[in-house]
């Protein structure tokens, strides 16, 4: 069972490993209740991880999360005229889409 990342904390942890399991690769999450003693013991041994349960699966599994935390990023104006920046695909003041040419 190999090891994947670290992540920051245990919400992105969660969120990488349900998006590798809709992708049909079995994950865990470990680490998941360490935050409580950073400062016990070094923090960096602390953090969340991903773990791919089927070695097999660790070559797809690493190539989806490196997609999941490289997206690329937008820069686009909506037609009410807001400039809508980072990730966004949606329009925060209008909620119209991302036009597709962008």
């Amino acid at each position: 069972m190999p090891r994947l990342t670290h992540a920051p904390n245990i919400a992105i942890a969660t969120l990488w490993a349900d998006a590798l399991r809709a992708q049909g690769i079995a994950t865990s999450v470990q680490r998941q209740y360490l935050g409580g003693v950073a400062g016990e013991l070094p923090p960096d041994q602390c953090l969340p991880e991903v773990w791919c349960t089927h070695a097999e699966q660790e070559g797809r599994a690493r190539a989806l999360l490196h997609a999941l935390q490289n997206r690329p990023q937008h820069r686009w104006t909506c037609a009410c005229g807001e400039l809508v920046e980072g990730g966004f695909e949606q329009c925060w003041n209008c909620e119209r889409p991302m036009p597709d040419e962008t």
